[in-house]
């Protein structure tokens, strides 16, 4: 009885719907109003179809000046639909990370995100290694959000907050009035958050600061090197040797030295403002331990890379023997790593480079899991405006997410790279998540001709990278 009533329910309602659209048809109304069409079709993209879409090509163009002299390298993945997605390598790394992966792409539908990582991210590593496939997952997200017409947030499950707080590097200066003059720009430009460098080679020349083997800074090659690069002098031991094994360590009088500067700068940008501090120099753990406790009086938002992000039991120790912060990760790949350091309380802040990390989705993954050790999250960022953008939707879509860094205050025409979201891209120390589909941005093709690193072209063919192959099993 109970089913053959729902039946009969459900025939007379279809009947009573049918008699209404029967009567508005005689009254000259159609079967569907325009107002209804309009609303089915919207936000339909007939341009696509996101079933059928496959990927036909992959292509670099490279950005100069935008840091030194280093090239930054943006890729365009194009579809048998005519639609294009952007994605960027990571800063310092080599555009042949992500061509040599062309071949294991072409014919894949973007829109398979995550089966195109997974197939994808035994070719990634740590520091830049995972630059290539890094930068096709973020421009599969663009094309996945252009193709279904909604932006990449969306597809992350939406939006904790409206604009991403960035925090601000700035150049040091031996100088502590020259250098807060640069942060007080920056403060008169709206940011309230900073970053600087201190460390050791502020020390260089200054008798009884450091202990170190005889000669190690008199490298001539790094000297020539510095010199070449337009920074002859200074302290910058490139030894490519881990911090805790050149045998460099800071004495006492090096020590207050670098805690009276970082406490000038504090007393110059006030006290209301976070000021974080990074690159200390290859020394040893002790020496990181009383430089941090030093450090202490000026109120560091965090203290970041104080020894190498895998040596979990000496960061440990670190974290415990300071009132400071510590934070790390802008060179892990994958969540694992982070997550080790997050279970054992390693460190108090994590700070994943999405170019590094494993793209926007790991990235969000990596967030949400530090989230349930009570550990916040901020995003490394030195690259170009699409890069900035893939991390704002990731940023946008984490609720523990605090603050992310522009390394691009001083280049006047960063954000005029793209087009898409409002002009300022930065304003007044945040950046207003795009509403577009996919990133939200599209390129400025003639400030990228502009600014073009020539040497590479201008998306060049790369059918040279079409047929590469290997058998890439990870296991038989």
């Amino acid at each position: 009885m109970k089913k053959s009533l729902q039946k009969f329910l459900g025939r007379r309602s279809f009947f009573k719907s049918a008699g209404a659209l029967g009567a508005a048809t005689a009254a000259g109304v159609g079967f569907w109003s325009d107002n209804t069409l309009d609303a089915a079709v919207q936000n339909t993209n007939r341009n696509s179809s996101p079933s059928a879409l496959k990927i036909t090509d992959l292509r670099t163009v490279s950005i100069t000046g935008a840091s030194g002299s280093m090239s930054k390298h943006i890729i365009r993945i194009d579809t048998n639909q005519g639609v294009s997605g952007y994605g960027e390598i990571r800063d310092g790394a080599s555009r042949t990370y992500a061509l040599v992966l062309k071949s294991r792409i072409l014919g894949e539908n973007p829109c398979n995100i995550e089966k195109i990582f997974r197939k994808l991210r035994q070719f990634g590593g740590t520091g830049r290694a995972a630059g290539g496939v890094v930068a096709i997952e973020e421009a599969c997200w663009d094309l996945a959000g252009k193709v279904y017409g909604v932006p990449v947030y969306q597809m992350l499950g939406g939006k904790y907050r409206d604009k991403i707080r960035l925090y601000c590097d700035t150049a040091e200066s031996p100088d502590p009035k020259i250098f807060a003059e640069q942060i007080k720009r920056r403060k008169d430009l709206g940011y309230t958050w900073f970053k600087l460098d201190i460390g050791v080679r502020r020390l260089a020349g200054i008798p009884g600061a450091l202990s170190q083997p005889l000669g190690f800074d008199s490298d001539a090659a790094e000297k020539e090197a510095a010199a070449a690069a337009g920074q002859p002098g200074g302290y910058r031991p490139r030894v490519r040797r881990e911090h805790t094994l050149t045998g460099i360590e800071i004495t006492d009088k090096g020590v207050a030295l670098l805690a009276d500067h970082l406490m000038e700068i504090r007393q110059a940008i006030g006290w209301d403002t976070p000021l974080s501090i990074d690159h200390f120099g290859n020394v040893g753990t002790n020496s990181i331990i009383r430089l941090g406790k030093a450090f202490q009086k000026a109120n560091p938002a965090w203290m970041e890379d104080p020894v190498p992000w895998f040596h979990t039991e000496l960061l440990k120790q670190i974290t415990e023997e300071l009132d400071v912060a510590t934070c790390t990760g802008e060179d892990i790949y994958l969540l694992p790593g982070f997550e080790v350091l997050c279970k054992e309380h390693a460190v108090d802040v994590i700070n994943p480079d999405l170019s590094t990390s494993g793209g926007i989705l790991e990235t969000k993954r990596i967030v949400d899991m530090a989230q349930t050790y009570g550990i916040p999250t901020t995003f490394h960022m030195a690259g170009l405006p699409v890069c900035a953008m893939a991390n704002v939707h990731c940023a946008a879509a984490s609720e523990g997410f605090i603050v992310m860094e522009n390394h691009a205050v001083d280049i006047p025409w960063w954000d005029t790279l793209v087009d898409g979201p409002g002009k300022p891209l930065v304003d007044k120390g945040f950046i207003r998540v795009p509403d577009g589909p996919g990133l939200g941005i599209t390129l400025n093709e003639e400030a990228i001709k502009a600014h073009l690193d020539k040497k590479f072209g201008y998306w060049e063919p790369t059918t040279q990278w079409d047929e590469e192959r290997a058998m890439d099993n990870i296991y038989t």
